[in-house]
């Protein structure tokens, strides 16, 4: 049953609580002091509270109330409280706000007002709990995976992520060829680190090398080695990449950029564990475990004849998806504050910024825009225009000054000046429109 606490040492009040919540079928306990208050709140499942401010002779400081919530909120952060006094100072709810208070009536106060922002808590009260089992199920599976694998201290919150990288470290139990497939920038090659972690031979080599980087008239030579002559400006013999990573793991990289002499060359290793250097008719033995990645469609390629199907199936025995930062907004933050590193802190407006923005240019994009802003970040604070981000990713940083003072006051009038139904409207946080009232002059009503 949804469940209010009400501290506040008038009976009487605690009595006009409990009845007008009756009526909404809405259980009320009541407490008459912050100590009988903190030991409900051990012993009960609460969804709300409404606190009185005053529990002292002095009505004006409200000392005793403050402490009560701070309390409250150190134990219980996300149970919504509704503060209650006889007086208002616009200046101490801002800040009691600022510090989690879901709202802040006067007294005498109206029942109508009052029962309507409690049942909207009460409503945000089960989102919350819910969205904080999901949060935590999502913690437990980061964890586990942390504990059962090794990650490469990969920064990540996000579920999409967490689905891949527990893919990912389940086929790297196998010795199986992976295709890593994903745009550019997202981190693919991360991805092949920890498939190499935790794979079989973690103790070899881990070899990677970008086929998209080299002429493709050098990418066999990197792959195979190269004797003396074999190319112009070989002088001497190379091992190649296959060599060099026998025992262990080679990555792949822009496989799609292998021209089809190499390709088919390729296919010859992987299915015998042969190969000879350029210049040479000696046959090597290699034994390496291949990993692969892209950010091209290889099916159409292998439609347009430009990569050998036959190749396309042997390396992409798992294929093993790394989802944009687009499709991963929950790791923007993490990832934001792990290139950070603690050299500055990123405002309000700054964080609304990066998820704002599509990305994509992906992890390498982020990373590029963050160590920027901490070059130029002068105070140590980054603001939105540090991040050098497009304009359109910041319409609501444009807007932050608005609402007007109309707005504001024709919100509120709707709202029957209830602060977070006023707040939602707009399209506000509360704590936002409390700044803004008190910008404007306008007083609390009761």
């Amino acid at each position: 049953m949804r469940t209010v606490l009400i501290i506040d040492d008038n009976p009487a009040v605690g009595e006009a609580l409990s009845l007008a919540l009756s009526l909404r079928d809405i259980r009320a306990l009541v407490a008459l002091t912050p100590e009988q208050g903190m030991e409900l709140l051990e012993r009960e499942r609460i969804d709300v509270v409404i606190q009185d401010m005053n529990f002292t002779a002095d009505t004006t400081s409200g000392e005793e109330g403050i402490a009560l919530f701070r309390a409250i909120r150190q134990r219980h952060t996300d149970l919504p409280m509704i503060l209650l006094t006889a007086w208002t100072h616009l200046e101490t709810a801002v800040e009691l706000v600022k510090a989690g208070a879901a709202d802040y009536l006067a007294k005498p106060w109206d029942d109508s007002k009052l029962l309507t922002t409690v049942e909207n808590l009460l409503e945000l009260s089960e989102s919350t709990r819910e969205v904080s089992r999901a949060r935590n199920e999502r913690r437990k599976r980061r964890e586990d995976l942390q504990r059962r694998y090794e990650l490469d201290g990969l920064v990540f919150a996000s579920e999409a992520m967490a689905r891949t990288l527990d893919l990912a470290c389940q086929v790297a139990r196998s010795e199986v060829p992976v295709l890593i497939t994903g745009p550019n920038g997202a981190g693919k090659e991360r991805i092949a680190a920890i498939v190499h972690a935790n794979s079989p031979v973690k103790r070899g080599a881990f070899i990677a090398v970008n086929c998209g980087a080299l002429p493709g008239e050098l990418i066999e030579a990197e792959l195979f080695g190269a004797e003396a002559g074999a190319y112009t400006g070989a002088n001497k013999a190379r091992e190649g990449r296959f060599e060099l990573a026998d025992g262990g793991t080679l990555f792949l990289d822009e496989i799609g950029n292998l021209p089809l002499s190499g390709q088919m060359k390729l296919l010859r290793v992987l299915e015998t564990g042969q190969f000879e250097r350029l210049g040479s008719g000696r046959t090597r033995h290699a034994k390496v475990r291949v990993l692969s990645a892209t950010n091209a469609d290889l099916k159409a390629m292998i439609r347009a004849g430009t990569f050998r199907e036959d190749l396309y199936y042997r390396l992409n025995v798992i294929e093993v998806n790394l989802p944009s930062l687009a499709d991963r907004t929950d790791d923007i933050l993490p990832l934001a504050e792990h290139f950070l590193n603690g050299r500055a802190v990123l405002s309000d407006a700054a964080r609304e910024a990066l998820l704002s923005y599509s990305w994509p240019g992906n992890v390498r994009e982020l990373k590029n825009a963050i160590e920027r802003a901490a070059l130029l970040a002068g105070d140590g604070r980054i603001m939105p225009d540090l991040l050098n981000l497009p304009q359109q990713a910041m319409p609501a940083i444009r807007n932050l000054d608005e609402p007007s003072r109309e707005t504001v006051e024709a919100a509120l009038g709707k709202a029957d000046g209830v602060v977070s139904r006023a707040a939602q409207a707009l399209g506000l946080s509360r704590q936002a429109l409390y700044r803004r009232m008190e910008r404007y002059g306008l007083v609390v009503q009761g």
